[in-house]
């Protein structure tokens, strides 16, 4: 019999990529989600299921009778005002906390989580150090809580997506991509700002390697997802352009700055201006992720960042041209 992998939210950008690399190597997959698949021809993988409401996910779950587990359904937004707004990522995952006790033959269960239990830049002591700035990265907190809550009886880990990008992806990460492809983005004078983002070939590898791959440590079940080492993001605006044949301009800091606080005025008003304080913030400001334990397991990425780069913008023109 072939190996049964449950996915839930892969209509979504990193689940749209796993389910198609799952089935390329013949796994049996279902995916539960609200939503119907990117890719039309995967709809008879896709069954229509609200996580919130407990009957109708435990029904599928235990009809599919899973040998393997990779939660990734949540909202991921940043509009929401309360963690009523997110109550996929609450009271979803502590439905699927429950469920998973009715699953003996389960042999691993890994639940997605998010960079953003904490802020940009924070460096964390442990893994249940937490420091969120928006109510999604409250909503991840209580995610990871609901886990380790009611621990599944198998082996399980929880995954934390830094800035993944590639083919499927939406806002906000790919706004960089379109930004530089259009030729807006310019580089603030010679300021050198180092983030972790991952491509999406290289995160689906690391999501199997972990899924195939015991994690039983305790004091080390919380995983990133992403590249190492973390890109210097004037490199990476270059190599775009590069690749689409012109180059990026330079501003002077002081330029942009005024920018920025003319946007923060403008935003006052309710106008909106493409640069403002925060924005200027996050692209002066570093913002990586240890991603030791990650590439202890997972350690030979397949892909180079310019190898991405390439099918991304391979993608995003098709795409644009259906």
């Amino acid at each position: 019999m072939k190996t049964r992998i449950l996915l839930t939210g892969a209509s979504g950008f990193i689940g749209t990529n796993l389910l198609e690399d799952l089935i390329c190597k013949e796994y049996e997959v279902c995916n539960i989600d609200c939503i119907p698949p990117k890719i039309k021809k995967r709809v008879n993988f896709w069954k229509k299921v609200d996580i919130t409401k407990y009957d109708e996910f435990e029904n599928a779950v235990l009809a599919f009778k899973p040998d393997y587990i990779i939660h990734l359904a949540a909202r991921t937004d940043l509009d929401g005002k309360t963690l009523d707004d997110y109550a996929a990522n609450v009271v979803g995952v502590e439905n699927l906390m429950k469920i998973l006790h009715k699953l003996p033959n389960l042999k691993k269960a890994i639940i997605t989580s998010s960079k953003f239990v904490t802020r940009n830049g924070y460096i964390i002591k442990d893994q249940f150090d937490y420091c969120p700035h928006t109510m999604y990265g409250k909503s991840k907190v209580e995610t990871e809580r609901k886990v380790w809550e009611n621990k599944p009886d198998c082996d399980w880990c929880i995954i934390r997506p830094t800035s993944i990008w590639g083919p499927w992806f939406g806002v906000p990460y790919r706004n960089f991509f379109d930004i530089v492809m259009r030729k807006m983005y310019f580089h603030i004078g010679h300021i050198k700002c180092y983030k972790t983002y991952g491509y999406i070939g290289n995160s689906i590898y690391q999501i199997e390697q972990l899924l195939f791959n015991e994690t039983p440590e305790e004091i080390n079940k919380v995983f990133y997802i992403g590249d190492e080492p973390a890109y210097e993001i004037n490199e990476w605006a270059d190599e775009i352009a590069t690749e689409l044949g012109f180059k990026v301009p330079t501003m002077p800091v002081w330029f942009v700055n005024a920018l920025a606080k003319f946007g923060d005025f403008l935003g006052w008003f309710h106008i909106h201006f493409p640069m403002q304080s925060f924005r200027f913030g996050n692209m002066t400001n570093d913002g990586t992720n240890d991603m030791r334990n990650t590439y202890e397991i997972a350690p030979d990425m397949p892909f180079t960042r310019l190898e991405g780069t390439r099918a991304t913008i391979t993608w995003i023109k098709v795409y644009e041209n259906k």
